[in-house]
């Protein structure tokens, strides 16, 4: 490589099995680099789709079991969508930022703004004929800090490990890989202060590495029927030292549009 360049190794197994309640994520991993002929090395980040933690974690729900409330009925009468999903976005919200017909835009438990509160029902497979609906894992820093000890315990490896989601994105159209928890890579990067080429000190900079590292990741993932949510990746720096993913999340005295 030539003196100043940079660059980063992806690759996302395919074939991978179907995830199912108790399945040991740390074993996937293991199973992805196996067919790709990956050797794990201290440094690596695994990146996962959000939908194999929450399978695994049985964060599937049946809609029969749902009774919705007022509020979520109300709701489905505003947005067009059915009762008992909208009763779950309630569930898993903290309060509803925006109901229209056809979306809602909600402020999740773990703090992210983004439609539906994640309760998503593409690819979940129906649990004994019932329609299911998956939520988010209960705590994705804690699930990605499990599945990378669980890594090191298996191969002497300090790896990261990242939980990613596809979230709309405001003034944007389309949707975009972001991360919702990670372990050993820091969610935001401060560069404030730093000089730029120029000998001039930063002002603003501040980057959102986990976000950044995730939409790299979602491009190999797809948003479809791919069957990729493994990404393995070379190249980032482990930081044992970093925290989880809240500190992405903008604070309100910083919020210009809350």
């Amino acid at each position: 490589m030539n003196q100043g360049a940079a660059g980063l190794q992806l690759i996302a197994p395919g074939g991978l099995p179907e995830v199912r309640q108790g399945d040991d994520l740390a074993a996937l991993v293991l199973g992805g680099c196996t067919q790709a002929d990956w050797t794990i090395r201290s440094g690596d980040c695994f990146v996962l789709a959000q939908k194999v933690v929450s399978k695994a974690q049985g964060r599937a729900v049946a809609l029969a079991t749902i009774t919705p409330s007022q509020e979520a009925l109300s709701l489905a009468q505003t947005t067009g969508k059915d009762p008992r999903m909208m009763e779950l976005v309630l569930r898993e919200s903290v309060r509803v930022v925006r109901a229209v017909r056809g979306l809602v835009i909600t402020q999740h438990r773990l703090g992210h703004v983004f439609a539906n509160s994640g309760v998503d029902q593409s690819n979940v497979p129906a649990a004994d004929g019932q329609e299911c609906a998956l939520l988010l894992p209960l705590d994705p820093d804690a699930s990605a800090k499990a599945i990378a000890l669980s890594l090191k315990e298996r191969t002497g490896c300090d790896v990261s490990v990242l939980i990613i989601d596809s979230f709309g994105r405001p003034w944007r159209e389309g949707v975009c890989g972001m991360a919702i928890g990670a372990y050993g890579l820091p969610a935001v990067i401060d560069k404030r202060g730093r000089p730029d080429r120029e000998g001039r000190a930063l002002q603003m900079t501040v980057i959102g590495h986990a976000d950044e590292v995730a939409a790299a990741a979602s491009l190999l993932m797809g948003q479809a029927d791919e069957g990729r949510p493994l990404v393995c990746m070379r190249g980032l720096a482990f930081d044992p030292a970093a925290a989880g993913i809240a500190a992405i999340h903008r604070s309100p005295a910083t919020d210009l549009f809350r």
